[in-house]
Parts: C-alpha cells; structure tokens; sequence
C-alpha cells in the first residue's frame, strides 16, 4: 500500500495549488458563462477538503470552507424552493461545518429546501445518477442531526424512482450491477462496440453517494440494508474493469470509446472500495492491489509539480464529453476533481 506521509504529502500538494488559484472562494466560475461559485462542481470540492480536514487539521482548511459558505451567505443557487440536486451539493459541506460550530444561518437553506422536498409527494427528481452523490448525504446528515426518519424515508423514495422507474425500467442494471447515467442511455443505446453505455464517473458518483450515507446513517436507519447491498453489489462489478495500468476507461465496457487514463472515475472507485475496506465490508486480499495500483497510478502520473491534477474528464455525461483527457488537458471546471482526489486519498490515508 502507498506510504501514509506519500498519501498527505500528495493530497496537500495538490489542495494548495487549488487554494492558490482560488484565494477568493466567493469568486464567480467563468467558463462558457459565468456561474456562482457554490454550484456542484465547487461542492465536491469543499466534500474532499472537509474529508482532508478531518485527518490534518490545518485551520486555514476549515477557515477557506467557512469563508466559501459566508461569502454565498449559506444559500442555495435558486433559493430554498430549489430541488436541484447539484444546487444542494454544497449543503453537505454546509452541514458538516454547523456540527462543528452550530451557527443557525449555516443550516438554515439547506434544511428548509430539503423540508419543502420532504413535505410534497413527487419523487421524480433525480433522474441522472449523479444526483445522488449530490443530495443522498444532504438528507442522510439531516436524518441524524435531527433524529428524523422522515428525511431517510424521503431519500429512499427518490433513490428507489432513479434506481426502478426513471428511463423506463430504472437506471440501475442489476444483472451487470452498474447503472446507466440517465434516459438517453438506456437500451436500446449501444456503445461502438455493441454494450452497454456505463459511464465512469456516473458511476462513481453512485459509489461515492452509497459510502457517504452508509458512512453517518445509524445501523438501524431505515433503508440502510438496501444501500449496502447496492455498494457491495457494484463493488463486485468493478475490479474486473480495471485496466492494467490502475485506472477505470470512461466507458466501463467499451474500452474502445476514448479509453484511456481518467483520474475522476478512478478516484471515486477506489474512495468507495477503501472506504469498505476501512469498515470491514471488503477482502483486503482483493481490494487492496486495486486501490494501491490505482492510487500509485494516480500519485506518479497525474499530479503535476506545482499541483495541478491531470487526466480529469471535463464537466458531460458520457464517454465523449470534455474530450481528449491527457496529462496536460484543462478541464472545464478545475474544482471536482481535486475533490474525487482528495476523497480517495484520505480513506487511503485512514487504511491500516
């Protein structure tokens, strides 16, 4: 397994080269337009950097989240009426500071935009699969701050419509345990080479929502069963699609449609598999190679001197999207995949 002082040494690295390119964390985001810093893309950021905070506690990290949340002033994009997933992203960050320091404005949004979803009956919101790494652990950390079930059963509700009804039949594939990314790619869609469309990060924000609920949820929460089964299930379905060189296509069955190196998939892969490996839910003997092969891959050939991650598909939901991916493409959106790096580097770190 890679060195702990390696694992740290590299997260850091990489967190202070986005911490110098973003010194203003309130600073809108321009790409093809100019969107507000506390979208999606910047929240998974702030979900690896509170995960890098909880093993270095280093004040300037929870100083640059608590700056980012009061600077949006602990809003939402579209206000509390929003039922956008990525739009809600940013309350899991937001959460995690209340628990640290129980300032009310903190949770004041996310608690009355996730209240409206609770109390109306539609549950027809989270039809692509990233929603779920979005809002599942807004719902599972409200559940436990306020020891109500309400907020458990209405994220199931909403998980289960993804996973059986969106798309026609569900987004979930059970006999190859992975998931289509949303409508547009469930069969009859067909890869070049005739399978399945399973994009790898669409996957991997799955694997990522099921070990961030399983994570805080108490053992007795309902529904929590049918999470770990689904997390063990898609464990079982991806080593097989590793390639040799530790990381994941972004086609996970067609290795033909812009194969190659990506590190977002990857990262999220190998969070979820040492996750399990951390709580018991996973053979060390197996998982362990993958993780560090992946990881070691990762370290060597991504991360740039100065910090900057290569090998990061940009912002899309397919194979094609934010093509070619290489060591020196940009993405889009800089900010996410520091965040799957960071993720995965701290389960990594907390590993025996």
């Amino acid at each position: 397994m890679p060195n702990k002082k390696a694992v740290l040494k590299t997260m850091r690295q990489t967190n202070d080269y986005f911490m110098k390119l973003w010194p203003d964390p309130g600073k809108d985001i321009m790409t093809n337009k100019l969107r507000p810093s506390h979208i999606w893309t910047r929240a998974v950021y702030y979900e690896g950097l509170m995960a890098l905070y909880g093993i270095d506690k280093q004040q300037r990290y929870y100083d640059y989240a608590v700056d980012w949340g009061t600077k949006h002033q602990w809003g939402i994009r579209n206000g509390i009426t929003d039922r956008n997933a990525d739009n809600q992203a940013c309350g899991q960050t937001y959460i995690d500071l209340y628990n640290i320091d129980p300032k009310p404005e903190r949770i004041r949004d996310i608690k009355a935009s996730i209240d409206n979803m609770v109390q109306t009956p539609k549950v027809d919101d989270w039809n692509w699969i990233d929603a779920l790494q979005m809002a599942m652990p807004v719902y599972a950390r409200l559940g436990v701050l306020y020891k109500d079930t309400a907020y458990y059963e209405k994220m199931y509700r909403i998980y289960n419509y993804s996973k059986t009804v969106h798309g026609g039949n569900g987004l979930y594939n059970p006999q190859d345990q992975l998931w289509w990314r949303d409508k547009d790619f469930v069969p009859p869609y067909k890869e070049p080479n005739g399978e399945d469309c399973y994009w790898s990060r669409g996957n991997g924000w799955v694997v990522a929502a099921l070990v961030r609920v399983l994570d805080i949820m108490p053992k007795d929460a309902p529904h929590r069963a049918e999470y770990e089964q689904m997390y063990l299930s898609m464990m079982k379905a991806l080593p097989a699609l590793q390639r040799p060189d530790g990381y994941w296509n972004v086609s996970l069955h067609d290795p033909t449609n812009y194969g190659g190196k990506e590190l977002t998939g990857t990262a999220l892969f190998i969070y979820g598999m040492a996750w399990g490996l951390n709580h018991g839910l996973l053979d060390a003997k197996q998982y362990q190679p993958i993780i560090a092969k992946a990881w070691t891959a990762m370290a060597k050939e991504c991360v740039h001197p100065n910090g900057f991650l290569g090998y990061v598909q940009g912002t899309g939901k397919e194979p094609k999207d934010g093509q070619p991916v290489s060591y020196t493409s940009k993405p889009d959106f800089e900010d996410y995949g520091t965040g799957c790096f960071l993720l995965a580097g701290t389960e990594i770190y907390k590993m025996k």
